[in-house]
């Protein structure tokens, strides 16, 4: 009923820049918040930025000064801008949102995209 398609991702070498997108489609009344989480091979999944629907941030201390998240409320659309992108950012990096599906419901369901995939070269 929900769909989260990320798009974006590449190549790129260190010091470079990349912007990621995501967008969710189909049975969504309001969402809530988004956010964007990584993970690197052989690592756990970290949460890199989030944002809420009144555009409130927050954003992993590696990423600070570096990385830049915004939101489109009215396409339920998220944005990453990376700037000065290090190999350590390399990974495939996954949108997520809370939303309400029912303006008769505050229920929120959580839905994520299939990732994409972001590489740094040194």
């Amino acid at each position: 009923q929900v769909q989260v398609v990320e798009s974006g991702g590449g190549l790129v070498d260190a010091g470079g820049s990349l912007s990621l997108s995501c967008v969710a489609t189909g049975n969504i009344f309001r969402v809530n918040h988004m956010a964007w989480y990584r993970q690197a091979p052989g690592k756990q999944r970290e949460l890199v930025a989030t944002i809420s629907r009144g555009q409130d941030t927050n954003y992993v201390d590696s990423v600070k000064g570096r990385f830049t998240i915004s939101l489109d409320n009215a396409k339920n659309a998220v944005y990453l801008q990376m700037n000065s992108l290090k190999p350590e950012d390399t990974g495939v990096y996954y949108c997520n949102t809370r939303l309400r599906m029912s303006y008769y419901s505050s229920t929120e369901d959580t839905y994520w995209g299939q990732g994409t995939q972001v590489t740094v070269s040194s």
